[in-house]
C-alpha cells in the first residue's frame, strides 16, 4: 500500500480507503462486516470512510466497534464521517450550526471515539449561510473534536467560496472532497480538481469502480452474479440513480473491451480501474467496498500500479461513447 498527503493538510491517508455506503451495518452481516474492516486494516488501509446516515447510524456503530476490536491504536486509522442527511427517520438534517453540534456528537457516541479524523460536509445546504456551516466547522477542530473538514459532491463555486471564506475569516480550512469519479464518470476532471488543487483539497473518490462494473463481474445479455450488489434488492438501486444505468448493456459492452487491456499489462480489470483513478495527482485515495474479506486483496493491489501512456489511450478509444465528462 502506497499513502498521500490529504491535500495540504496535516493527513497522510492510504491510496484505497474502505468505505462503509449499503454494506457496514446495512447489507452485510455484523459478523462479516467486522473481518473486512480487520482484513482492510491487515492490508494497509488506514482511511475508513462512513456516514452518520448509513444503514441509519448502523455503520459508524459496526466500524467504530469493530476498528476497537482490531487491537489498533487509535492514532493508526483515520476515521471519516459525513453530515447533512438525515438519519433514519429523524427529521433533522443540514449545515446549521446546531445541526453540526448535534450530529457530531451522536457521531462520536456511535463510533465509540473522543475524535474524528475527517468531518465532511456531506453535500451543500442551500438552507445554511455558508459562514455559519464554516465557523460551526471550525469551533468542531478547535474543540479537539475533529481534526480536518472536508466536503462530498459540493458545487465548484461553493468549494472556491468556502476557501476565499475560511481564509478571510482565519477558519480552518477544508482539506478534502469526496466527488463520483471513475472510467466511467469523468465529471471532476472538468473544474473541481482544478478548484481543489488551486484551493489545497485532496480527493478521496467514490465509485472508483462504478458500483462494481469496473469489475468485469457483469456482461451485457447476462443476469448478475447471485452474490453481487445488482443481485442483492438491498444495494441494487444504486446501480440505476447514481447518475445514470451502470447496468445498461451498452455500457457493458464497452467495459468488456477493458479486459484484453488489463490482460496485456498482467492486471485485473479491478487494478486497471483503481490505477486509472489513481494516476491523477489530484487523488488522495480511491473509496472501495467490500462484502467479503478476499475481495479487498485485489482492490488494495491496486495501489502503486503506473499505467503506460499506450494503455491510457486504448482505454480512452474503447470507451470514449460510454463515458460521461
Amino acid at each position: 500500500m502506497r499513502y498521500r498527503p490529504l491535500g495540504k493538510g496535516s493527513l497522510t491517508v492510504s491510496e484505497i480507503s474502505f468505505g462503509t455506503w449499503l454494506t457496514v451495518g446495512a447489507s452485510v452481516e455484523r459478523t462479516r462486516a467486522t473481518a473486512c474492516v480487520h482484513a482492510a486494516l491487515d492490508h494497509g488501509i488506514t482511511l475508513f470512510d462512513t456516514a452518520n446516515m448509513y444503514g441509519a447510524g448502523g455503520a459508524e456503530r459496526v466500524l467504530g466497534e469493530a476498528l476497537r476490536m482490531s487491537g489498533r491504536s487509535r492514532d493508526q486509522y483515520l476515521i471519516a464521517t459525513k453530515v447533512f442527511n438525515p438519519v433514519g427517520d429523524e427529521p433533522d438534517r443540514g449545515l446549521s450550526a446546531a445541526q453540526i453540534v448535534m450530529q457530531l456528537d451522536r457521531s462520536l457516541e456511535r463510533l465509540g471515539t473522543d475524535y474524528i479524523d475527517l468531518y465532511q460536509c456531506h453535500r451543500y445546504d442551500k438552507e445554511t449561510p455558508l459562514e455559519e456551516t464554516l465557523e460551526a466547522l471550525d469551533r468542531t477542530v478547535k474543540s479537539g473534536k475533529v481534526r480536518s473538514i472536508g466536503l462530498s459532491e459540493w458545487p465548484v463555486e461553493k468549494i472556491i467560496a468556502a476557501s476565499d471564506l475560511t481564509t478571510a475569516n482565519h477558519w480552518t480550512p477544508m482539506t478534502s472532497s469526496q466527488p463520483q469519479y471513475s472510467l466511467l464518470w469523468r465529471k471532476p476532471e472538468a473544474a473541481v480538481f482544478d478548484a481543489c488543487c488551486e484551493h489545497g483539497l485532496g480527493n478521496i473518490v467514490y465509485g472508483p469502480l462504478a458500483q462494481g462494473v469496473l469489475t468485469g463481474k457483469y456482461k451485457p445479455g447476462q443476469p448478475p452474479p447471485a452474490d453481487s450488489r445488482a443481485a442483492n434488492p438491498k444495494t441494487n438501486f444504486t446501480m440505476e440513480t447514481l447518475g445514470r444505468k451502470f447496468r445498461s448493456d451498452f455500457l457493458l459492452a464497452a467495459v468488456e473491451q477493458l479486459n484484453p487491456i488489463a490482460a496485456d499489462l498482467g492486471l485485473t480489470m479491478t487494478q486497471l480501474a483503481l490505477a486509472w483513478v489513481l494516476r491523477r495527482v489530484e487523488v488522495s485515495s480511491a473509496i472501495v467496498g467490500a462484502s467479503r474479506p478476499e475481495q479487498l486483496g485485489d482492490s488494495v493491489s491496486g495501489s502503486g500500479i503506473a499505467l503506460p501512456e499506450e494503455a491510457l489511450a486504448r482505454i480512452d478509444a474503447v470507451l470514449d461513447a460510454a463515458v460521461l465528462r
